[in-house]
């Protein structure tokens, strides 16, 4: 692996890692992951190509073991804290960045029909906000999603915050993006999944589903929920909570309705 130290912020080399902050982060060929533990997943789950590594110096000896799972020709590029800022546009505290390929967008309908025949499928509708989709994808992993769908209106799971948030689980677990709910909802009609919506007023408590072989728990924006047209179409899940109170968050919820729907091995 060659380890290269770089003292110039703007050497070409360090190019794809300039003003990484929230709204730069949608990038046509590249996202940034960030973290020791968020590298140790990309370089272990191998789903995403990385092009390069830009460490803290002083970060560098702790991530032998990390860089040890990396491909052995990958760039690692080792800057001095002044540097880092520099090129980042803000504190990069952690000091553990890598510039990650895109891979081609993958359709929901190429998705769906690759899962196997007994499969857990979340679907994200109208969910614009990093830190929950973060931490939905890492319900997602912890309880055995099989895929994640997302409409066009939620956020991107590769904004670099999201992937923060999900400590790696959004580099893991296969995700597929539609048009809208309707395309989702038909592509997994048409597989035999049995579709659910979570909301607060749902007809039925979660504690009392018995999860079909292949089943789709559908969740939708912070305060508005899902769609009326989106719940009318399945069956809407509720989970128990105290009276007077309004709802869960959806990350929370999420969690709750996840475990209910595992199958350990």
């Amino acid at each position: 692996m060659t380890i290269t130290t770089i003292d110039d912020p703007g050497d070409p080399r360090l190019a794809s890692y300039h003003d990484i902050r929230e709204r730069n982060l949608a990038r046509e060929n590249l996202f940034i992951a960030e973290g020791k533990v968020v590298l140790n997943v990309l370089f272990s789950a191998r789903r995403f190509e990385a092009q390069s590594v830009l460490l803290l110096e002083s970060r560098l000896a702790g991530m032998t073991e990390t860089l040890a799972k990396a491909p052995e020709t990958l760039p690692v590029f080792v800057v001095p804290p002044a540097v880092m800022d520099a090129v980042a546009g803000f504190n990069v505290h952690r000091g553990v960045l890598a510039a990650v390929g895109r891979r081609p967008p993958e359709s929901a309908d190429r998705l769906v029909a690759a899962l196997p025949r007994e499969a857990l499928v979340l679907v994200l509708v109208g969910i614009s906000n990093h830190d929950n989709v973060g931490s939905i994808f890492r319900n997602a992993a912890a309880f055995g999603v099989d895929a994640v769908l997302l409409d066009a209106t939620s956020c991107d799971p590769l904004y670099r915050k999201a992937i923060r948030v999900s400590v790696g689980a959004a580099l893991k677990v296969p995700f597929a993006v539609a048009d809208d709910a309707g395309a989702l909802i038909a592509a997994l009609d048409a597989a035999g999944f049995r579709q659910f919506a979570l909301s607060p007023g749902g007809r039925l408590d979660i504690r009392d589903l018995a999860r079909p072989p292949r089943a789709a728990l559908y969740l939708g924006t912070e305060g508005e929920g899902l769609p009326e047209d989106v719940m009318a179409r399945m069956t809407t899940l509720r989970i128990p909570i105290a009276p007077g109170f309004d709802s869960l968050n959806v990350a929370a919820a999420s969690a709750i309705a996840l475990h209910r729907l595992y199958r350990p091995d």
